[in-house]
């Protein structure tokens, strides 16, 4: 078996709510490790949502979610795959204690998180998310392929803040972020079994064997295996394992495990945005606020929308609104 793992953000433009990043993993015959997971888990899922199409929609979180369309779609792939292979999660604090339990403690500190929850799933129906994911189940074993989890970094714009300003640059908090994935996909592997970790790639930046060599020491042999505009690929040996991983321009649309990993990172943004806007929301004479998805010009409308209630509540500027 090899491990297949992807990672993506959601987040890493706006001034308002969190920075997410997720990582999903996958345990794949070694004769499929090269194989096209769309195709091999068809027709349970899809890389794009359709009307007849009885799946799920795994793609770009862009093309899959909208706000005319809410989070149906996300809802269906994120958690029609941890249903798939664990109890069905509850409500969004749920869903953090098994992506991200350090993000739970974390909204002790925003009075917008601190005593909210979401309950899940917001827009599809229970189920029919029930339906999908025993199909997704069926797929899986069928293809004998087994999905292994999901972790996320969840960054609240406070941590996130204090990130930025310990280095000056915001790319290099979603790297440290990323990179701390590819290490908890690495470290929590089955005994014996090696790994390729496939990221969608941010920036122009083509060189990382510096880095990953930074990160492991250890390894006995460093191999660039591809450094291209829109591909850089390395392997490292660790006596018979070994770790690939592969930065992809718009990998999102070019490995379902991305895709599914881009899926997961908007949910969580997006849920988090739920609360925030609630918040703000149910503040004196917040009745006809219009809700933000928190990106710059919109996000700066909210603020001045909510400039008197930010006053009067005495809201630090460091809780809510970020830094770059």
């Amino acid at each position: 078996m090899t491990i297949v793992a992807g990672i993506d953000e959601a987040g890493f433009g706006p001034v308002l709510g969190p920075l997410t990043v997720s990582a999903v993993v996958f345990g794949v015959p070694d004769a499929k490790a090269d194989a096209d997971l769309w195709d091999e888990l068809a027709p349970a899922v899809a890389a794009k949502p359709g009307k007849r199409h009885a799946g799920v929609a795994v793609g770009d979180s862009k093309r899959i979610y909208s706000p005319k369309t809410g989070l149906v779609h996300l809802e269906r792939g994120v958690l029609g795959f941890l249903a798939a292979v664990n109890d069905e999660i509850g409500t969004l604090r749920a869903l953090l204690g098994r992506l991200c339990p350090e993000a739970v403690e974390q909204m002790a500190g925003y009075p917008w998180y601190r005593e909210a929850d979401v309950e899940i799933p917001v827009d599809a129906d229970a189920t029919d998310l029930r339906l999908r994911s025993n199909g997704l189940r069926t797929a899986l074993e069928a293809a004998a392929v087994t999905f292994l989890g999901a972790a996320s970094r969840v960054l609240l714009v406070d941590q996130y803040n204090r990130m930025v300003a310990a280095t000056d640059n915001k790319a290099t908090t979603l790297g440290d972020q990323t990179f701390s994935l590819i290490d908890w996909v690495w470290r929590n592997r089955p005994t014996g079994q090696s790994v390729r970790v496939m990221v969608d790639r941010q920036g122009g930046r083509r060189h990382y064997l510096p880095h990953l060599q930074r990160m492991y020491p250890g390894g006995s042999a460093y191999q660039i295996l591809v450094e291209q505009p829109d591909h850089s690929g390395y392997r490292l040996a660790f006596g018979s394992e070994h770790l690939e991983v592969h930065f992809l321009r718009k990998g999102e649309s070019r490995q379902m495990p991305i895709a599914l990993a881009s899926m997961t990172s908007k949910y969580l943004r997006e849920l988090f945005m739920k609360l925030l806007n609630r918040y703000w929301i149910g503040q004196p004479g917040g009745a006809d606020l219009k809700p933000t998805a928190g990106y710059y010009t919109d996000g700066h409308r909210f603020l001045i929308d909510i400039a008197e209630a930010r006053k009067r509540l005495g809201t630090p500027d460091h809780l809510l609104i970020r830094s770059r």
